[in-house]
């Protein structure tokens, strides 16, 4: 079974959610606008990740500082190809949400302050159950296809709201899949379904995890991990 993420509470950093990762080597931070993502090697303990978070913490605040949540108003737009969001105004006094499958409208009423906390947590939650719902619909038979395709079976497959990755694989062959995939394009998507579809075969990422991944992608698999750089897990 896999050990679930370890969030710890700083008072000047927020939430720091600890992932141990089997392939670490040493501490990864990356921050997010809802909290700081820490990947750690096994064995790693809290003090160690203490003392690792005080000598950085200069740095991390201000990484923290600059990562801040766009604010979702009637400018906000989502436009990708399996998501599209916008937010109009309408004469009712409450909100309205209609979403189907690729995309979702937001109808607000003339009063609301979208500088309101509360309201900016109901939008983002109303937005991204509306994404899971979607990649439940989109993304299993897609990793089904290209399971079939290239011939590496897996056990099952979940969707979960993760931030601090696109996907993982466990040793019994569960794949997981952060329901922020659809905010991207079809071969970023495939790029993500494939490598871990590599890792039901390779569980590390050696030179024939590379190999494998690179036989699939035309030889982009390198190419095609430094663009996915450029989105993130978050709306």
């Amino acid at each position: 079974m896999e050990k679930k993420d370890k969030i710890l509470q700083d008072k000047e950093l927020g939430p720091l959610v600890i992932h141990v990762n089997q392939r670490a080597k040493r501490l990864i931070f990356r921050t997010k606008s809802d909290a700081i993502y820490v990947s750690v090697p096994p064995g790693t303990t809290t003090a160690e990740i203490t003392d690792a978070i005080n000598q950085l913490r200069v740095k991390l605040r201000g990484f923290k500082e600059k990562v801040t949540r766009p604010l979702i108003d009637l400018n906000y737009r989502i436009d990708t190809e399996y998501f599209k969001l916008s937010l109009v105004s309408g004469q009712r006094d409450k909100f309205l949400a209609h979403s189907e499958l690729g995309e979702m409208r937001i109808v607000c009423p003339p009063s609301a302050n979208f500088a309101d906390e509360e309201l900016q947590e109901w939008l983002h939650k109303v937005i991204e159950e509306a994404l899971r719902r979607n990649a439940k619909i989109i993304l299993p038979p897609r990793l089904y296809m290209l399971s079939g395709q290239h011939n590496l079976p897996y056990k099952s497959v979940k969707i979960n709201s993760s931030r601090g990755r696109w996907g993982s694989c466990s040793t019994r062959k569960t794949i997981n899949l952060s329901y922020f995939l659809v905010l991207l394009p079809q071969h970023l998507i495939d790029y993500v379904l494939l490598h871990e579809l590599c890792h039901t075969r390779e569980m590390n990422h050696g030179d024939r995890f590379w190999a494998l991944l690179n036989s699939m992608t035309d030889g982009k698999a390198l190419q095609l991990r430094e663009e996915l750089k450029n989105y993130k897990t978050e709306v």
